[in-house]
Formats: C-alpha cells, structure tokens, sequence
C-alpha cells in the first residue's frame, strides 16, 4: 500500500518537475490554442456577416429587377457571382441569364467560369456544367455544349438522364 502511494507521489513530483521545466512551453501552447480558438469563431462569425450582406445584396437586386431597373439589377448579380458565395452565385447567374440581363455571351460565360470554381459538391458543378451546356447550344455554339453533356453522362453523373435526353 505505501508502495502506490509512493509511486503517486514520485508521478506527482515527476509531473511537476516537468512542468517547471518546460513552463514556457506549456503556457505557449495554452496561449496558441485560445487564440486558434478565437479566430476560429471571428471566421465564423465574419462568413456570417458576409452571407447576410450577400442575401441582402440578392432581396436588393431581385427589387431592381421587378421594378424594371435592369442595370443596378444585373450590376449587383454580377457582384453576388463574383463574390464566389456557394449559394447566392449561382441564383444571382440564373437571373442573368433568365431575365436576359447580359446581351454578351461571352461576358456570362466568364461568369461560369468564376462558378465552376467555387468549391462545392460534385453533383452541384455536374449542375452548373449542365446550364452551361444549354447556355452554350442557346447561343448557338452546339458543339462545345454537346462535349458537356457528354462529359456529364460519362461521369456517371445524377445529371446523366437529363443531359442524355437533351443529347438526343
């Protein structure tokens, strides 16, 4: 019995020798694990904000369009795609293209390409190539829509029946 007290008083003398030793160590650790912390929740909490301002952007331009003041309109979609939200971007491209706002096809498909680069989900870019490829054959370059949707139905894609029955 006084053995294990021993060996606990020998694992508590052991610990705090250790601590006295690397002291800095252990305080530095502390310190850099609060502030991970910290900054863990202010990125949180800014990506927050950020989505407020683009919804409130999204309501905002919606306004414009129902009442018919079409440039701020496609100006604020332009900026919702360009800031690369997963969600709002992709919306705001659809009024763009829905509502005709952008005469310049080429201009829409730079907006694509800043969507085909946000990080999300393979069935959500296997989307976003199908409105492209029908994006493309509206406008008349059948050839470079027809190559995607041929790429969504060899990838197997949730998308493969729509893109097969648009193919035909």
């Amino acid at each position: 019995m006084e053995n294990k007290i021993e060996k606990k008083i020998n694992l508590i003398e052991n610990l705090k020798q250790i601590f006295e030793k690397k002291k800095k160590i252990f305080i530095t650790l502390i310190i850099s694990f609060i502030i991970i912390l910290i900054g863990v929740n202010f990125s949180g909490y800014n990506k927050k904000i950020q989505n407020e301002k683009i919804s409130e952007k999204y309501i905002k331009a919606g306004i414009y369009l129902s009442s018919k003041d079409l440039k701020k309109s496609k100006k604020i979609y332009e900026e919702i795609v360009n800031s690369k939200n997963k969600f709002y971007s992709s919306l705001a491209l659809n009024n763009i293209i829905e509502n005709e706002l952008e005469e310049d096809s080429e201009k829409i498909l730079k907006l694509f390409k800043v969507i085909e680069n946000i990080k999300g989900t393979k069935e959500q870019k296997d989307l976003i190539k199908l409105k492209k490829a029908l994006f493309l054959i509206k406008i008349n370059k059948e050839n470079e829509g027809r190559k995607i949707l041929e790429e969504i139905v060899s990838d197997n894609s949730i998308w493969k029946e729509t893109a097969e029955d648009i193919l035909q």
